[in-house]
């Protein structure tokens, strides 16, 4: 019995030693046969030099360097409007009246009384001289005169009240008030803000503060005008760093001569600093990007391993500086004047062979400016 059962494995492992020896030879022959390793065509660039400015980049908020919600110091019915929304005003320019016809009825008796008033105290003064009043007589009048006096410029200074004007250079926003409406003292009536030139208001990192001087030019961006940069320079710096969030506060004066940025936008700000340092630059497209690191692929002359030269590929992982347009500078891994596989890296592995056609190239431009489709 156990000698059958040993019988039995030896045959089956015959069997499969077999059949193991025959599949191992037919692997073996389509090696033998099977074509070499596929050839790609890419595109190519090469590695440049180029010199960037360095850009801290940030993000902010546009402020009117003057803005105000003019309000009255005084309750009363708005009686008169001299303004249309929207309107370019000047500074002094009477915006809204209120009525004053009472505070107006009372200011002609105060006039009248004070005229009567300083007859009296000349009279008073006239008489002292020839000894006719005494003193005190002429202290009463000299007191009434004066009083009649304050109250006349009170009643001026409660007219002035109800009269708001426009306290500087400004276009006017739209008013929330109409004719024969009861405004109370410091409800808002309408806005008015300076727009020739704003404020935006921004943050950076604190480890940023050492690059920082005032006078330093600073562009902006705003969403409603993404390819038209405005100019300006960097006005103030904060005394003192956030001790929450560890940014520094900043301030630039950005020029609007057609008012076409508004108060509250939000804004893309960089501040360039002055001195430039020389980079490695190539598109964006050269870049395979990954989690365990970012490479880009170098075109070189490679041996098989037949001993024969091919135009091949070798991976090289490098280190990302600053992005601008459709460019992108390396701060190490890579020499000026390599060429670099320009268009298709996500289908390359180390060492594929490949072939170089430029026919067609990606955009490599520092500013492009892309159709509008």
């Amino acid at each position: 019995m156990i000698k059958k059962f040993v019988l039995s494995v030896v045959g089956f492992v015959a069997v499969v030693a077999a059949l193991g020896f025959v599949k191992a030879k037919q692997i073996a022959d389509m090696q033998a046969h099977a074509p070499g390793m596929p050839v790609l065509s890419v595109s190519s660039v090469e590695a440049k030099l180029d010199t960037w400015q360095p850009i801290l980049s940030g993000i902010g908020t546009l402020t009117p360097i003057a803005g105000a919600s003019l309000s009255t110091e005084a309750e009363g019915t708005v009686a008169k409007i001299s303004f249309e929304n929207g309107q370019l005003v000047h500074a002094g320019d009477v915006l809204i009246e209120l009525d004053t016809t009472v505070e107006t009825a009372q200011l002609k008796s105060a006039e009248a009384q004070l005229v009567l008033a300083k007859l009296e105290f000349n009279r008073a003064n006239e008489l002292l001289q020839k000894n006719t009043v005494s003193q005190a007589s002429v202290d009463q009048a000299t007191a009434q005169l004066n009083q009649i006096e304050a109250n006349v410029a009170a009643l001026k200074a409660l007219i002035d009240r109800k009269t708001v004007r426009a306290p500087f250079d400004g276009r006017i926003g739209i008013r929330a008030v109409n004719i024969g409406q009861f405004v109370s003292r410091g409800q808002p009536l309408v806005p008015l803000q300076k727009l020739d030139q704003l404020y935006v208001n921004f943050t950076l990192p604190e480890r940023d503060l050492p690059k920082l001087q005032t006078g330093d030019a600073v562009h902006v961006l705003v969403d409603a005008f993404p390819n038209q940069p405005f100019e300006g320079k960097l006005n103030a710096i904060s005394p003192e760093v956030n001790s929450s969030t560890r940014n520094v506060s900043l301030q630039a004066l950005i020029d609007n001569p057609h008012e076409v940025m508004r108060p509250g936008m939000f804004a893309r700000v960089e501040v360039q600093l002055p001195e430039g340092r020389p980079l490695v630059v190539v598109p964006a497209t050269a870049i395979a990007y990954a989690a365990y690191g970012n490479s880009v692929f170098i075109i070189e002359q490679m041996k098989g391993r037949d001993g024969k030269e091919y135009l091949g590929v070798r991976q090289q992982f490098v280190q990302l500086g600053d992005k601008r347009g459709d460019l992108v500078a390396i701060t190490d891994g890579l020499k000026p004047g390599e060429q670099v596989v320009s268009a298709g890296v996500f289908k390359l592995r180390n060492a594929l062979p490949v072939k170089i056609n430029n026919s067609v190239q990606p955009s490599a431009e520092l500013n492009p400016n892309p159709a509008n489709t």
